[in-house]
This record gives structure tokens, C-alpha cells and sequence, in this order.
């Protein structure tokens, strides 16, 4: 693990070795999780593409110093030339995907990764499309995973909101010592029990977020200003963006991710950019890391070729 300081915060990342290829593959982590996740996928995939995974800032060991002034080191910070007056509104919060958005384009440029891919899981997938729209010549495409949504439903958002805060209220230290404490998380939000190893990162990565940071993530990425904000991101990038769904997904269900899908231009009607992966949940580069991998893989290949034909 090496670590990266981006506006003041320690950021824990893992760069694999340079290939052939000329994109790299940047792998971000959803809520309550942290890089570790993307392992399985990055394994099938490092050979012949370069991959970087990282921990968000308060998720994983990107852990906030206390002595940080953030609101200082946030308004200081030079946005990119191609950031709107759209975009600099949402900086209101540290915790928008906007703002997460910004410690990308920070960690990329800091590593001198000019070509990229972005693959998102969860909120990771619309903080991906947040930071291609800020890095048009950089971000050669997204694939979001479990991810998508634009569709605000009051009612079952502030449900959502409400059972997330009461969520993040019971997290004693000491839970992740608790026996047999990890095997709720091996069912939760997947179609088949996660390997218990897995349910123990789960755990460990519920009780070590940063409380700031898990809150104020839940609360920013679920108004209904950023809900109804995703159809308009996805219609305006003209970069590829492909969606994997979770067949048997809960949180995320296939028609919501569709219908984020159909706001692009590859869309075409018939969701040319949507694959559905059978017998699947929420975690997808866990419970189905081959065909993660395999879509990945085959996504990248064909754009190239689309872009080495014209």
C-alpha cells in the first residue's frame, strides 16, 4: 500500500505495474466499502492492464487528520479548466460526489495518469461520472456498476435516508470482535453468502469509516438536487459509458440502472450499454469477479478498436 496526500488527507492507493495498453483502469469503492473490494477483479485484469484502486477519503485507510482545516484546504484548491459554474456549486458540502470527484482529479494528476478508465461501484459509479465530466480528454470512458437511479421518490428516499443514519448510529469499536458477528454481512445485499473472509472486511470497513464522512456522503449523494442531477451527467458526456447490474440486485434494481443508461447516446433503445449479470446482487466484483472482469476486459478492447478504426 503506498499513500498520497490529496487536500490535507492521507489517500491509501495500489498501482499495479505498467502494460502495453495505454489506458489505466481506476477502480472506485461505494459507501461503507474501501479498495480491498476491487482485489478479485483486479487479479483477473492486472496482466495486461494497468489498474489503480484506492480508499475514498474517510472510507478504508484514507482516514482524516484531526489537525486538517478541510474547509480551508477545499476552497484553496484550483479547479480544473474544465470545471463549470455548475460544478462549483456543488462544493458547497466536503462530502458531495462532486467533491469526491475533485480528490480524483487531484490523485490522477498527482500520478501522472493521463489515459484512463473509470469502473464505479455504487456511489462510486456516479462520482466516476462526475470526474469524467472534469476530465473529458483524460476519461476515455465509465463503467458504472451496481449503479444508476435518476428517478426521485421522496418517500422512499427519506426511508432510505433515515435507516442509513440509524445504520451508522450502532458502530461500536468493538463490533468487529463480536462472534460470528460477520456472518449477517455475508447475505446482506447479495444473491448467494459472501466467503466469510469478505464478510469480515465488510465489518471491519462498517466500524472504521470515518463518522463524517459516512454521513455526509448519505446525505449528499440522496437529495433530490443530486438524484434528479445524475440523467443530466450521463446525457451530456460524450465519453462511453456502460452500466453491469446486478440481476438480483436489491439496493440497485436492473430498471433503475436502465433507466440512468438511457440518458446515453449508446443506449440506442435497446440498451446497448447495459449488461445484466446473472445471479447477482449488490456486490458484483465480489460475488462475480469473472464476469466483472470478463465485461471489463471486453468493454475496453471494443472501444479501442471503435477508436483505432476511425
Amino acid at each position: 500500500m503506498a499513500t498520497i496526500e490529496i487536500l490535507g488527507v492521507p489517500h491509501a492507493y495500489e498501482l499495479t505495474a505498467p502494460t502495453s495498453c495505454p489506458h489505466a483502469l481506476v477502480f472506485i469503492h461505494g459507501w461503507l466499502n474501501s479498495r480491498g473490494y476491487w482485489q478479485p477483479v483486479i487479479s483477473r485484469l492486472s496482466d495486461d492492464l494497468q489498474c489503480l484502486s484506492y480508499d475514498l477519503r474517510g472510507f478504508g485507510e484514507s482516514q482524516s487528520l484531526p489537525e486538517t482545516d478541510f474547509s480551508q484546504a477545499q476552497t484553496s484548491f484550483d479547479l480544473t479548466a474544465n470545471s463549470s459554474s455548475a460544478l462549483n456549486s456543488s462544493f458547497d458540502s466536503l462530502y458531495t460526489p462532486a467533491a469526491y470527484a475533485q480528490d480524483l482529479v487531484a490523485l490522477l494528476q498527482q500520478l501522472n495518469i493521463h489515459n484512463a478508465w473509470l469502473i464505479g461501484h455504487s456511489l462510486g459509479g456516479t462520482i466516476a461520472l462526475w470526474t469524467a465530466t472534469q476530465m473529458p480528454e483524460c476519461i476515455k470512458g465509465v463503467i458504472c456498476i451496481n449503479a444508476g437511479g435518476g428517478i426521485y421518490l421522496k418517500e422512499a428516499f427519506e426511508q432510505f435516508r433515515a435507516t442509513g443514519q440509524r445504520f451508522l448510529q450502532v458502530r461500536p469499536r468493538w463490533l468487529s470482535q463480536m462472534p460470528l458477528i460477520d456472518l449477517l454481512f455475508t447475505r446482506a445485499s447479495v444473491a448467494r453468502p459472501l466467503e466469510r473472509y469478505w464478510a469480515r472486511q465488510r465489518v471491519i470497513d462498517f466500524v472504521v469509516a470515518d463518522p463524517e464522512a459516512s454521513l455526509g456522503t448519505l446525505l449528499n449523494s440522496t437529495t433530490e438536487e443530486e438524484v434528479n442531477r445524475l440523467p443530466q451527467l450521463v446525457s451530456q458526456l460524450k465519453q462511453p459509458v456502460y452500466f453491469l447490474a446486478g440481476a438480483n440486485d436489491r439496493v440497485m434494481e436492473p430498471k433503475y440502472v436502465r433507466h440512468l443508461a438511457s440518458f446515453h447516446r449508446l443506449f440506442e433503445y435497446s440498451g446497448n450499454n447495459v449488461i445484466e449479470i446473472p445471479d447477482c446482487g449488490h456486490l458484483a466484483m465480489l460475488e462475480q469477479p469473472n464476469a466483472v472482469a470478463s465485461h471489463i476486459r471486453s468493454i475496453v478492447n471494443v472501444q479501442e478498436s471503435v477508436v483505432s478504426g476511425q
